[in-house]
C-alpha cells in the first residue's frame, strides 16, 4: 500500500474529525517530501472484439483527503492501478490485463498503446493574433475581385487578383512581426512573373502549368523554406490552414465590429455610400451618352452573364478563403524544414562505390554505342535493326527519359548514404557521382537527338514538344547537381525549383501552339504531308501561322479554333491578335470533310 493510503487508514483509526480537504492529490505533511505524481492508468480494452472498444480505467484518481468525505468516491489508485482501499483479494480492477472482468464474461483485456503525437505539432507555429484592418480589407477586395473577374476565364485577371492576395500576406506578416527575407521577395516576384503566361498565351496547358508553378513559388515565399522537405511540402501550408484561417478571420472581423478605435463600421458605411453614388451617377451618365455607356460596359464585369450569380458567389467565397489562408500562413507559417529526414547511415567505401562504379561502366558502354549509331547515320540503323531512322529514334526515347529520372533518384539516395569520414571519402564521392552525372548528360543529349530526328520526319505535336522540354530541364538539373558537388549542396533545392520556374515561364511565353503550327507548315512547304485535323485543334496562338495557308485550307484550319468574345480582363494578347486577324479576313464556308481526312499536298503562301 502507498503512503497516502496508510495516512487515510491512520486517520480512520484515530477518528480524525477534520473537515474534508479539496478533491485531488493530498497536501504533504510538513517535513515530508512531495508525493510523486500518479500516472494516469492506461485504458483497458477487451481483446478479440471487432467493431466496438470498451475502455476501463484502472481507478479514479480523485479521492477525499479524510474519512468524512463522500463514501461513494473511491480511494486513489496505487502505481499498479488497484484501488487503495480495496482488500488484497479484490477483483474490482484486474492487475493482469489478461485476466477476465468481474462479470465473468471470459473476455480478456489488453492495454491500448499511447496515441502518437501529431506530426505537425513540432513544426507548426503558435496561433497568430486576430488579423488587423488592413489584412481584412485586402481579403475582402480579393473576394470581391474573385467574384467579378474569375467567371470568364484566365488572362490579366489572374495578375490583378494576385496583387490584393500578396497585400493580405504582407500586412499579416508585418502585424505578426515577421520581416520577409530577400529570398521570399524573389519567390514572390517569380510567382507574379509566371502569371504573365495567361496574359500572353491562349493555350490552356501552358497556362495551367504556369498558374500551378506560381502557386508553388508563392507558398515558398510565405514559408521561407530552404531544404528539400520545405520546398516539396510548402504548397500544402495554405491548403491545411484554410479551416483555421476562416476562424481566425471571423475573430478579427468580430473584434473590428464590436466598437472602439479599430471599429470597421465607419469604413463599411463609407464604402456603401461610395458604391451608391457611383451606381446612381454612372447610370445617369450612361443613359445620357452612348459612347460613355459603351466604355462603362466594357470596363464593368457583367454579373448577370451566362456564368450566373451563384457561380460568382462561389468564386467570391473561394477567393475570401484563399486570401485568409494565405494571410494566416504568412503570419504563422509551418516550418516544413523540420520534417526533413536526417542524413542516412554512411556506408563503407566498397559497399557504396561498387554498385555505382558498375553503373558508370554500363553508362559508358551505352554512350559508346550511341555515338557509333547516331553519328554514322541511317544506314547503320537500318542494317542493324531493320528500322528507319525516325522509328529507331522514337523507339528508345521514352526509355532514355525514364533512365534519366531514375538516375536522379539513384544519385539522391547515394548522396544520403555516402561515406564521409575524411577527405578521401569526399574525393571518392565526387569522382563516382561526377562521372555518373557526366554520362547522364550524354544520355540526355541522346534522347533529345532521337526526338529531334523523329520530329523532323513527322512534325511537332504538343506531347513531343512537352517531353523534349522535360528532358532538357532534367539535363539542367544534372548540371546543378554537378555544381553542388563542387560548391556545396546548400542551395541545391532552391536552385532546382528556380530552374523549374524559369523553364515553365520560358515554355509558356514561347507559345507552344504557335511553334507547332509553324513547324508543321514549314515541313509542309518542303513537301511533307499536312495533318490539318490536328492543326485545327490548336488554340488561338496558332492563328497567325495558320493564316498563311491558301484557301480552302486556311478556312478549314481556322474554323474550329475558338476565339471567344470575352471581356478585356479575360482576353489574352494571343486572343486579341487572333480576333483582329479573323475580323480582317473572315473564315469562308468551304466543305472541309475531305481536307481534314486526306493527305494534303504543299500549299502555303
Amino acid at each position: 500500500m502507498s503512503d497516502g493510503v496508510e495516512g487515510n487508514d491512520e486517520r480512520r483509526r484515530t477518528g480524525d474529525a477534520a473537515g474534508p480537504e479539496p478533491q485531488g492529490v493530498p497536501e504533504p505533511r510538513p517535513g515530508e517530501p512531495e508525493p510523486a505524481a500518479q500516472p494516469e492508468p492506461t485504458p483497458l480494452v477487451k481483446a478479440g472484439t471487432a467493431g466496438r472498444t470498451e475502455a476501463r480505467a484502472g481507478a479514479k484518481t480523485d479521492e477525499p483527503a479524510t474519512g468524512e468525505a463522500d463514501d461513494a468516491a473511491p480511494a486513489a489508485p496505487d502505481a499498479s492501478g488497484t484501488p487503495a482501499d480495496a482488500p488484497p483479494d479484490s477483483t474490482d480492477t484486474p492487475d493482469d490485463p489478461e485476466a477476465p472482468d468481474e462479470a465473468g464474461d471470459g473476455l480478456r483485456y489488453e492495454r491500448l498503446p499511447d496515441a502518437p503525437p501529431p506530426i505537425l505539432d513540432g513544426v507548426r507555429a503558435r496561433p497568430p493574433a486576430p488579423p488587423g484592418l488592413a489584412t481584412l480589407v485586402a481579403a475582402a477586395v480579393t473576394a470581391l475581385l474573385s467574384g467579378l473577374l474569375l467567371g470568364d476565364g484566365l488572362a490579366v485577371n489572374a495578375l490583378i487578383l494576385a496583387l490584393p492576395l500578396a497585400a493580405a500576406a504582407w500586412f499579416a506578416a508585418r502585424q505578426a512581426g515577421r520581416r520577409p527575407r530577400r529570398s521570399s521577395l524573389c519567390w514572390g516576384a517569380g510567382g507574379l512573373a509566371l502569371l504573365a503566361v495567361p496574359v500572353w498565351s491562349d493555350a490552356e496547358w501552358p497556362t495551367l502549368l504556369a498558374v500551378l508553378a506560381a502557386a508553388g513559388l508563392g507558398a515558398l515565399a510565405l514559408h521561407g523554406c530552404r531544404k528539400w522537405s520545405g520546398v516539396l511540402l510548402a504548397p500544402l501550408g495554405p491548403v491545411l490552414a484554410v479551416r483555421r484561417a476562416l476562424v481566425w478571420g471571423w475573430r478579427g472581423a468580430r473584434e473590428r465590429t464590436a466598437g472602439g478605435e479599430k471599429d470597421l463600421g465607419p469604413l463599411l458605411r463609407s464604402v456603401l455610400v461610395a458604391v451608391v453614388l457611383l451606381v446612381v451617377f454612372g447610370g445617369l451618365f450612361a443613359a445620357a451618352d452612348r459612347a460613355f455607356a459603351d466604355l462603362l460596359g466594357s470596363l464593368v464585369p457583367d454579373v448577370d452573364g451566362g456564368s450566373g450569380v451563384p457561380w460568382r458567389l462561389f468564386l467570391a467565397v473561394l477567393g475570401l478563403a484563399a486570401a485568409l489562408a494565405v494571410a494566416h500562413t504568412a503570419a504563422a507559417p509551418t516550418r516544413w524544414d523540420g520534417l526533413g529526414p536526417g542524413p542516412g547511415r554512411p556506408r563503407g567505401r566498397v559497399e557504396w562505390a561498387l554498385p555505382l562504379v558498375l553503373l558508370d561502366l554500363l553508362f559508358a558502354a551505352f554512350v559508346a554505342v550511341q555515338a557509333a549509331v547516331l553519328l554514322r547515320g541511317e544506314d547503320v540503323v537500318r542494317a542493324s535493326n531493320g528500322l528507319t531512322y525516325s522509328e529507331y529514334a522514337r523507339e528508345g526515347f521514352w526509355q532514355l527519359l525514364f533512365a534519366t529520372v531514375l538516375t536522379l533518384a539513384v544519385i539522391s539516395v547515394a548522396v544520403r548514404v555516402a561515406p564521409r569520414s575524411g577527405p578521401r571519402d569526399l574525393l571518392l564521392v565526387r569522382a563516382v557521382l561526377g562521372t555518373l552525372c557526366l554520362l547522364t548528360l550524354v544520355v540526355v543529349a541522346s534522347a533529345v537527338r532521337r526526338m529531334d530526328l523523329y520530329m523532323g520526319e513527322y512534325g511537332l505535336t504538343r506531347l513531343r514538344l512537352s517531353v523534349v522540354a522535360m528532358e532538357l530541364w532534367l539535363g539542367a538539373v544534372v548540371l546543378l547537381i554537378l555544381a553542388a558537388g563542387v560548391f556545396g549542396a546548400r542551395l541545391l533545392p532552391r536552385a532546382v525549383l528556380a530552374s523549374a520556374a524559369v523553364a515553365v515561364l520560358a515554355f509558356g511565353l514561347a507559345s507552344p501552339d504557335k511553334l507547332i503550327a509553324e513547324s508543321n507548315l514549314d515541313a509542309h512547304r518542303d513537301g511533307r504531308t499536312l495533318d490539318l485535323r490536328y492543326l485545327a485543334g490548336l488554340s488561338a496562338d496558332a492563328v497567325p501561322a495558320l493564316d498563311r495557308l491558301d484557301e480552302p485550307l486556311r478556312s478549314c484550319a481556322l474554323r474550329s479554333i475558338a476565339v471567344p468574345d470575352a471581356p478585356w480582363y479575360a482576353t489574352s494578347l494571343s486572343q486579341a491578335r487572333a480576333h483582329d486577324i479573323l475580323t480582317a479576313r473572315p473564315v469562308r464556308h468551304h466543305p472541309c470533310r475531305d481536307l481534314l481526312t486526306d493527305d494534303i499536298s504543299p500549299s502555303v503562301r
